[in-house]
């Protein structure tokens, strides 16, 4: 594919590493552009300072680098919305991937604005989602911007016509890129998410040292750690009693979820590129977070709104796996969602032990819950037990039509 040329400036999702230092330098050769690389600090765990270094070294001005601590807004306005809605994709995953992409496709956008760029550019590969998830969050953030994507456009067969590219423009190569990577790895606060390589048969158990955000269930304490957690209007606010920001709350989260062993996710998925992907998810600080809110919205929403949401989450988070987080349906929904955690306030107990998440009391001034009507000592004003026969009988109406109707047939 020939190069655009009419592109003369293009911001660089640029993490540092060697894949996309390969593109800095492509984007150079290709497009004869100015690059601008934009690297977000979403809690991936990595020193960001070597990503300026070698930014510097392989040409970049220093005013067209720009790294940005991300990590408060990420859990803020990302991270903490999408919790609210109980959001699992396909029955188990937390997403910890999708809802981080659209935050680093507005970061590129805010940057390309700021800079009068031409194009953004991603290194996402050309069977992957991600690739889908950065270019739907372009085009809605800024309709007519030109995207480039490498991975599509290059000549590049394999892994070594790569490493020989980089070689040649003197790009540093870590002993362990000169082979094969064992398995792809993305993290950022929420989760880590390892695919590939010694992950590609799903039949196969998944190695030990795959794993960067827990320690294996088995070799967690023999004692359960119990801990508080409070809650307001559905986002979490405070641990054991101690107000946090939304990034140190769920750091601590993910602290207490590693010591226990929480979180770990073996799955095959369906992307939606179409192909069936394996693989391996941690996600220690957010596995805990559903629970609890899900434990505190057990006595502060009411059955049909309840029941609403679990209908609604399905496709609320088909659409953040999809990439349409900017979409005007993820909106509405949003809206929906969050009128529903008006009175979703109150403190849950949460206990880990070996993996395994336990909600051992939950109580809220908004309780609907009425001790009351619940207990079965005689004397609750509200329930009088004689109304359930007219009740069931309302409900059997259909079924007996029905059986009725099936006995005259069946003689």
């Amino acid at each position: 594919m020939a190069a655009d040329t009419s592109i003369k400036k293009v911001v660089l999702a640029y993490s540092g590493g060697l894949d996309t230092s390969i593109i800095l330098k492509w984007l150079q050769h290709e497009y004869g552009a100015e690059v601008i690389t934009f690297t977000a600090d979403l809690g991936q765990g990595e020193e960001l300072a070597p990503a300026r270094e070698k930014a510097l070294m392989l040409g970049i001005k220093p005013e067209n680098i720009f790294i940005e601590d991300l990590r408060e807004e990420f859990v803020r306005d990302y991270v903490f919305p999408m919790f609210r809605a109980n959001t699992v994709y396909e029955g188990q995953y937390l997403l910890g991937t999708s809802i981080a992409r659209p935050l680093i496709a507005k970061g590129q956008i805010d940057i390309a604005r700021r800079m009068g760029a031409d194009a953004v550019c991603h290194g996402a590969t050309g069977k992957g989602n991600d690739q889908v998830r950065f270019e739907l969050g372009y085009y809605a953030l800024e309709p007519d911007i030109k995207v480039i994507a490498p991975w599509r456009e290059w000549d590049f067969k394999s892994r070594e016509a790569l490493i020989e590219f980089a070689e040649k423009n003197q790009i540093p190569i870590s002993k362990d890129k000169r082979g094969e990577a064992p398995f792809s790895v993305d993290a950022n606060l929420l989760h880590s998410s390892s695919e590939g390589k010694v992950l590609e048969d799903p039949a196969v158990e998944a190695p030990e040292f795959v794993h960067m955000r827990t320690i294996a269930p088995e070799d967690a304490p023999d004692k359960p750690t119990v801990f508080t957690l409070d809650f307001e209007k559905g986002d979490p606010v405070a641990v054991d009693g101690v107000r946090l920001s939304p990034a140190t709350l769920l750091t601590k989260l993910n602290e207490l979820g590693h010591d226990n062993g929480v979180g770990r996710l073996d799955l095959v998925e369906n992307r939606f590129v179409g192909m069936k992907s394996r693989g391996v998810y941690e996600t220690p600080g957010g596995t805990i977070l559903l629970a609890a809110h899900r434990g505190i919205e057990s006595i502060t929403l009411d059955r049909g709104s309840m029941h609403l949401k679990d209908e609604l989450m399905p496709k609320y988070a088909t659409l953040i796996y999809n990439g349409f987080w900017f979409s005007p349906e993820r909106e509405m929904l949003q809206v929906a969602i969050d009128h529903s955690q008006a009175m979703v306030t109150g403190q849950v107990r949460v206990k880990l032990y070996k993996g395994n998440v336990s909600i051992i009391g939950r109580t809220s001034p908004y309780s609907l819950y009425d001790q009351d009507l619940v207990t079965f000592e005689e004397g609750a004003v509200a329930y009088d037990h004689r109304d359930a026969a007219g009740f069931i009988k309302l409900n059997a109406l259909r079924l007996r039509v029905k059986a009725q109707r099936d006995k005259r047939i069946a003689k």
